[in-house]
């Protein structure tokens, strides 16, 4: 029974040790977003939005033109006319022509590789990154989410400038910190507020997607490997008792 106790309390202290974890790494308190690999029109969409905003300074090294054709029901030609750049052909990968010394030079780092950043930070984290831009009283962008980002809000013409509004709070100990409250819209973009989480909303379905392009069929299969399962469970069952039949 005492060693039963130590093993329950080891469990319970490597459960708190691992949800301290996800906390700090920004994982709660985050918007709960239900992305939709599925979304044929979401994914067309949201690759409509990285190509012309985000591809020409973040490569995507480890995915192909061709798999735009592939897994978002579009045509060779299709993926030619909205895709690819001029010089660029249907197989290769998404690469950007700006080095990372010029990156380096223009934003104080190298823009990094998003093939899988939708398996690294998630959906949630995502979606409130790119909702969380504003202006600082120096005219900077920041970002509430991650603070002195290096990267401008490259949309901020859709979603517009906005300002963040921060409360002191007691800190418990005689002293008083920042505390984030909430945005305030200093200049209206082209898009409504629903019309811009829309569109980060179908960037981030790409952006999951692209961190496992396989995801689709590997979920389209699933559905039929089940029905086997069942199917062959019910067929098992018969034969246990055609062959058990005599015994009992």
């Amino acid at each position: 029974m005492t060693r039963l106790i130590k093993n329950n309390v080891l469990f319970a202290a490597l459960l708190m040790l691992f949800s301290a974890t996800v906390a700090a790494s920004g994982g709660g308190g985050l918007k709960q977003v239900n992305v939709n690999v599925q979304d044929t029109g979401a994914l067309q969409r949201g690759a409509v939005e990285f190509v012309n905003n985000c591809l020409s300074c973040h490569a995507a090294a480890y995915m192909r033109y061709s798999r735009l054709g592939q897994d978002l029901g579009l045509s060779d030609d299709q993926v030619r006319e909205s895709f690819l750049p001029a010089n660029a052909k249907i197989g290769d990968t998404m690469t950007v022509s700006m080095s990372d010394d010029e990156a380096k030079a223009w934003f104080g780092n190298k823009a990094p590789d998003l093939s899988v950043i939708g398996r690294a930070r998630g959906a949630n984290w995502l979606y409130a990154y790119l909702t969380s831009f504003y202006q600082d009283d120096s005219g900077q962008w920041n970002n509430t989410v991650f603070p002195d980002v290096a990267m401008p809000h490259v949309l901020w013409n859709l979603q517009g400038i906005q300002k963040a509004v921060y409360h002191e709070e007691d800190d418990g100990y005689g002293g008083v910190h920042n505390v984030f409250s909430h945005f305030e819209m200093t200049s209206p973009g082209t898009q409504s507020v629903e019309e811009y989480e829309q569109t980060v909303h179908d960037l981030v379905t790409y952006l999951v997607y692209m961190g496992e392009p396989a995801r689709i069929q590997r979920e389209s299969i699933g559905v039929w490997v089940l029905l086997f399962l069942v199917l062959f469970t019910f067929v098992a069952y018969l034969l246990k008792v055609e062959y058990w039949k005599d015994i009992h």
